[in-house]
């Protein structure tokens, strides 16, 4: 499997996960707070701003996903703005790390959300980086 394909599928899937996040967007408040108590942090109060801002903050997951499916159709064309991306993932990824620590969220959620983002990224540069540019292949 060449660089650009695997580029697409990494693209693709990670795009793919992000639009999952749409589900929040408009899923009843309730299965959020049955989800929260789940996974160990605790009793999630309703508040009219809380639920924006995780309705929001999912809403934007599924639009980057949404950039990155698109973005997989033509790699070659958008390179920059993956690289662009990739370096935004993993500066982002680390900053949530440090957040999520500081804020003491259960340890497998600190050690996912923010180093898989993290990784995500690196994975983006080195594929772009390793991809031909166009109209250097062989044969071409």
């Amino acid at each position: 499997m060449t660089a650009r394909w695997m580029l697409v599928w990494v693209l693709w899937l990670g795009g793919a996960a992000m639009l999952c996040a749409l589900i929040f967007v408009f899923c009843p408040f309730g299965w959020m707070q049955a989800i929260h108590t789940r996974i160990g942090i605790g009793e999630l109060a309703y508040t009219p701003l809380l639920s924006y801002l995780i309705r929001t903050l999912s809403a934007m997951y599924a639009s980057m996903g949404a950039i990155l499916v698109f973005i997989s159709r033509d790699v070659e064309r958008y390179r920059d703005l993956i690289r662009f991306l990739a370096w935004l993932s993993m500066l982002g990824g680390a900053g949530v790390t440090a957040l999520d620590a500081i804020l003491h969220l259960p340890w497998l959620w600190t050690m996912t959300e923010g180093p898989f983002t993290v990784l995500l990224g690196l994975v983006l540069i080195i594929l772009a980086t390793k991809m031909p540019v166009r109209g250097t292949e062989m044969g071409s």
